[in-house]
């Protein structure tokens, strides 16, 4: 569908003139004022006015309606194009349950700091605390999850109060926003007087401080006396668009960056400098730096669990810049050194041409060879050519097939070994993180292929997650888009069954998913979606070369080893440094092999226990 781009909106009305209409249509106009382009929704009863005014808006071209299967998948739709884009994301729900199952997607975006504007429908008025047929209240219910919500009981509020959102939802740290609206303010004429973007600032409201240049002179005065330094980079430079002063900064003065699952993207992981991800599931040669560096600069980060291991161990012997724009964050987990408030890409703009004034001189050449030295000696796992197939090798495949893909993914051991071996650009993945959604991944996909129809769209999803929201297959199959959901189907609730095995004595209770799967391929088909199985090695790449060039959606189901460990992993309680399943030779890591002694598979060493009988190694 082409957008019409006319000055004039709902009813011809021009700049503040007044025109009577109804508070549904001005909706649509408010929407429209904010380059709305794409709405993700479904529709009820207690919505039904506004529905019906976006039929008008659709029909006359100003924007379009995706019709998901379900409202979570309309909440992570919304959120992957917001993620993709840099645009707030929109979603409709209706009242009662098409509100709470939005719930999921809104406090995803919430853990991350994603824009959103969630408009959800109400019962009239009157019926308000009535126990009416579908009645919630969602304003209750969501104010943990949200920055901000309005129940607007006046339709000449909706212009401010849409203006407001907007605001809010992309202003200082990104997150969701919610407007629940009475069917009979949808329904009430009124005369309207429009709201431009940018004009109605709620009161209180205050946005971030320019960063204190003194402040910023003095993490330059740490950075330059460092010998260990090291930048932890999170969402925050993504959402800045800071990645270009990230990457200036680093290269003038030599410091090593490791990122955040939310960071992914920020720095080219395949530049030297790069370390990777850090924490849980993170390399064996971020965590050992993030354990020895002697200052730790923190970038748009928030000390995270995953991330710190055992807190007082993080970092310990380093001094610690927090460069942030939320000050909630400061100080939460981790107490900094120095801190340096504001937007985190005006703060290292700032940083850089203060350093571009000074004589730099580095001292970071015998960190690099140290940091060097361990990704030889620990390198993440090459699989090797024998046995099943590896889940670690269709990430690489992916990554050899599909370089500049836009990535999304479900939660579990697929999404650590996408973060672990993918290699993404600035908004070219999209991960739940902070609330480890399962079911994220498919209909992120569809937003982030709404948004960008002529980008490759590539889901990686476990055969657990999957289902969560497999019923958004018909979204896909209806609007035809191209998305590649790889399946990487090891057919266990894989994340859970690993920490079974580990910390729970090998009872695995409730994480098998054998019994019930199904036929992926043939329930693709039943939704008019393509479909290709990869059991063996020798299809692989074949197959998943032939799956990408196919110009329509595709489920590709990959058979990988059963009992697979995701590893580097960090023990609940232990630090950075104490991982399990790391290489035990001293040389650069080869495909060295050998076989199981209770059931002969293949295996790699170094690893505790066997991938397919679990026997002790």
């Amino acid at each position: 569908m082409t957008l019409t781009k006319s000055p004039k909106f709902v009813g011809d009305i021009k700049n503040q003139e007044h025109q009577r209409i109804s508070g549904a249509d001005a909706l649509m106009d408010a929407l429209r004022r904010h380059d709305v382009d794409t709405i993700f929704g479904y529709p009820g009863g207690a919505i039904l006015p506004i529905y019906d005014a976006l039929h008008k808006a659709e029909a006359k071209g100003w924007l379009k309606h995706i019709l998901v299967r379900h409202e979570q998948g309309g909440a992570h739709a919304a959120d992957g194009y917001a993620r993709a884009t840099g645009k707030v994301g929109v979603c409709f729900g209706t009242s009662g349950p098409g509100a709470t199952n939005l719930v999921t997607g809104i406090a995803t975006a919430q853990m991350d700091s994603v824009p959103m504007v969630v408009v959800t429908g109400q019962v009239p008025r009157h019926a308000i605390g009535t126990d009416a047929f579908q009645e919630i209240d969602i304003f209750g219910v969501t104010l943990p999850i949200v920055k901000h919500s309005w129940l607007v009981r006046d339709p000449a509020d909706l212009a401010s109060v849409v203006a407001q959102a907007f605001f809010i939802a992309a202003s200082g740290r990104p997150g969701p926003v919610l407007i629940d609206i009475p069917k009979d303010v949808g329904q009430e004429i009124f005369d309207y007087v429009p709201v431009e973007p940018g004009t109605a600032i709620p009161p209180g409201f205050q946005l971030p401080e320019s960063p204190d240049p003194l402040v910023v002179s003095r993490a330059l005065d740490l950075i330059k006396k460092a010998q260990r330094p090291l930048l932890y980079v999170g969402g925050g430079v993504i959402s800045a668009g800071a990645h270009e002063s990230l990457a200036a900064l680093a290269k003038r003065h030599q410091i090593p960056i490791t990122t955040t699952l939310m960071g992914k993207g920020a720095f080219d992981e395949r530049d030297p400098l790069s370390v990777g991800m850090l924490g849980m599931h993170g390399t064996a040669y971020a965590n050992f730096a993030v354990t020895d560096c002697d200052l730790l600069i923190a970038v748009g980060a928030r000390f995270d669990d995953r991330v710190t291991g055992k807190l007082d161990t993080f970092a310990s012997r380093a001094k610690v810049i927090h460069f942030e724009i939320d000050p909630a964050e400061v100080g939460k987990n981790r107490r900094p050194d120095v801190v340096v408030l504001g937007d985190v890409g005006l703060s290292l703009s700032q940083l850089l041409e203060l350093s571009k004034q000074k004589d730099v001189k580095p001292k970071t050449s015998a960190w690099l060879g140290q940091i060097d030295r361990w990704k030889k000696r620990y390198p993440l796992m090459h699989p090797p050519n024998e046995g099943a197939i590896y889940p670690q090798e269709v990430l690489l495949a992916i990554r050899d097939l599909a370089p500049n893909a836009y990535i999304t993914t479900d939660v579990g051991q697929h999404q650590m070994w996408a973060a672990q071996y993918l290699r993404n650009a600035p908004r070219q993945w999209a991960s739940s993180a902070g609330l480890g959604t399962m079911g994220y991944g498919m209909p992120a996909a569809l937003g982030v292929q709404t948004a960008l129809p002529n980008e490759q769209v590539i889901c990686i999803a476990g055969d657990a997650s999957i289902l969560m929201n497999i019923q958004e297959l018909g979204t896909i199959a209806q609007y035809n888009l191209p998305i590649k959901v790889v399946i990487v189907n090891n057919q266990w609730q894989g994340m859970v069954r690993q920490w079974q095995e580990s910390f729970y004595e090998e009872r695995y209770s409730a994480t098998d998913m054998l019994p019930g799967m199904p036929d992926f391929l043939a329930l693709a088909k039943s939704f008019g979606v393509g479909g290709a199985l990869i059991q063996e090695r020798k299809d692989l790449k074949t197959q998943l070369r032939k799956a990408f060039s196919e110009s329509g959606p595709m489920i590709i189901d990959i058979h990988v080893r059963r009992g697979e460990n995701c590893y580097p992993m960090v023990p609940p309680g232990k630090s950075n440094a104490e991982m399990v399943g790391l290489p035990v030779h001293s040389e650069p890591a080869t495909e060295s092999t050998f076989k199981c002694g209770s059931c002969g598979a293949i295996t790699v060493q170094g690893y505790k226990y066997c991938p397919e009988c679990g026997s002790s190694l």
